[in-house]
Parts: structure tokens; sequence; C-alpha cells
């Protein structure tokens, strides 16, 4: 093949980040750049971020675009119509020869189990749960967006703060730190002021509220707990609706977690582990997942079978 390189984009909610390997699989340089799915309800993917990335990607592994191969890992993209369309904008700004748009979640697998079988959790502004059985069949939970799925996620968490805090304020609810601890994280001092900040709220920002979820569900506050406690209960539902649907495993599949709520830190990591140790399914808790990287590795692939 050459003297080649390859760039994998991962571009989601709250950040877009992109990686250069070399034609042997080494990583050369990483960029970043802004979210690339900017409106919660769906706006058409930014594709300046995804530009941006790639660029400061390629400064970093000092490469010239284009390269040979781009393979872009985004949310959003589940249909062949939106992939198409990404695909020719992406195309028409000569950033690579070849060049191809997957779901995040197909990223973020090839990343953690490459072509073979095993379960995939996501959980960061938006979650997604991906699958392949031991006889190549293929199959995801979730990723249904924030109007009737994404359960799980940040915006998930921090919608369902909002609610409660809305609730606190009328008196409708049971008493939580919520309402105070979450009219100081978004900087606003009465309760009315969720009603105007909602409604201007980007998907990201909803989800930016669950670290301070999470935070007082360690404290005891009841109210936060039991958003935590729902949110890894519809993550542990992810993964057991794969385990049904790819079956029958001759040998128990390995599970990998990924996303800013899963990563290795990450608030819903050890709970979402511990609570599938009688799953028949085998965590790997040391795994890093990386769309950006599986992207790039696609990307590898499809150059190697072209030849």
């Amino acid at each position: 093949m050459g003297d080649v390189a390859v760039l994998g984009i991962d571009g989601g909610g709250t950040a877009t980040r992109a990686l250069v390997l070399d034609d042997q699989g080494r990583e050369l340089g990483r960029g970043t750049a802004a979210a690339a799915l900017a409106d919660w309800l769906g706006a058409p993917v930014e594709i300046e971020a995804l530009l941006a990335a790639a660029q400061s990607a390629a400064k970093d592994a000092k490469v010239s675009l284009p390269v040979a191969g781009l393979c872009a890992g985004l949310a959003g993209v589940g249909r062949e119509r939106e992939r198409a369309l990404v695909e020719s904008a992406l195309a028409a700004r000569g950033l690579a020869a070849n060049t191809r748009v997957v779901t995040d979640a197909e990223a973020a697998f090839f990343s953690a189990f490459g072509e073979g079988p095993g379960i995939l959790v996501m959980a960061g502004t938006g979650s997604i749960a991906w699958g392949r059985g031991e006889d190549g069949r293929e199959a995801r939970v979730g990723g249904w967006g924030s109007l009737i799925g994404d359960e799980g996620s940040g915006y998930d968490i921090g919608l369902g703060a909002l609610r409660a805090a809305a609730r606190a304020a009328n008196g409708r609810g049971e008493e939580t730190e919520l309402l105070t601890r979450v009219g100081a994280a978004l900087g606003i001092s009465e309760p009315e002021e969720l009603i105007s900040w909602a409604a201007d709220a980007a998907k990201a920002d909803v989800a930016a509220l669950a670290p301070t979820v999470c935070e007082l569900a360690e404290t005891g506050d009841r109210v936060a707990a039991a958003i935590v406690r729902a949110a890894v209960a519809s993550l542990r539902g992810h993964v057991a609706a794969l385990l049904t649907r790819l079956g029958p495993w001759g040998a128990l599949p390995g599970l990998a977690v990924g996303g800013g709520l899963l990563a290795p830190g990450g608030p819903l990591r050890d709970q979402l582990i511990a609570e599938l140790a009688h799953y028949p399914c085998v965590p790997l808790p040391a795994m890093v997942v990386e769309p950006a990287l599986g992207a790039a590795q696609l990307a590898l692939r499809e150059l190697r079978a072209r030849g």
C-alpha cells in the first residue's frame, strides 16, 4: 500500500474527534473540534466541525490532505439517506480519496471487537447499544433520539433533573436538592427561569447536568438517586435485549461500555457493570472504547480490501 494514511472521525453532540492512522494501523495524530450535532431536534450534521477536526488531526500527524481513506462515525445517521448526504458533503471537501459514513455505534463497536461477536453499550449525550452474535447477526437497541429514546443517557438524566426541579418548585414532588443544585449549575436564581433556559437549551446543554445529578445521588438525595438508578436500569435493559435477540451463545460474549457516562471514571460505569454481574456476558472493564479509532480502523480495512 505504500506510505498512506487514513482518517477516522467521531462526531457527536458534545465534541468532534479525529484520528489518523498509517497503513500499518499505527496512530499518527489526533484532533478535536466543536460538536457535530448541534441541535437536540436532529439538525443536519455540522460538516464544518468534521472538517475542522480532520484538519487538526492531519496537522498533528504531519500528513497532507487528502488522505487515502476516511470513515466518519456519527450519531443520527442510522438511515441510508442521511449517510449518503453526509458522505457527499465530506467527499466534496476533498479530505480523502474514499469516504464512508457509519453510525457512531458501529465505529465504537469495531474499536472494541473488530469483526468478532460482542455487545457494546454507549452512554454519553445520547445512548445506544450494538451487538453482533456468533453467527454474524447484528442488532441495535436504543438510539431512537431524545424525543422517543436515549434512555440512560446524559440527556435523559439531565431532563429528569429539570423535571424533578420543576416539581420541587411547585411543591408537587419529594424534597430534593436538585432545584438548588441545578439552578447553581445553570446560573439562575429563580425557578421560573428554567422555562426560558430549557426552551433555548441544546441537547448537550441538558446532558451537561448529568454529572451534577450523579454527584448529588452519591450524597444520598433520594430523587437524584432514583434518576440515576432508572438510567442504569435502562442501560441494563439494552444489554438484556441484545443477549436475547442475538442468542443462543455458545460462549459468553464480551461486553464493552463507552461514552462519557461509561468511560473509565464515568459516573455510571461501575454501577452498570455491577448490575450486569449475573448476566450471561463478560464485562471488559479495562477496555477503552474509541469511536474515532474504530472509524479509522474501518477506513483502513476498506482501503486494504480495495487493494
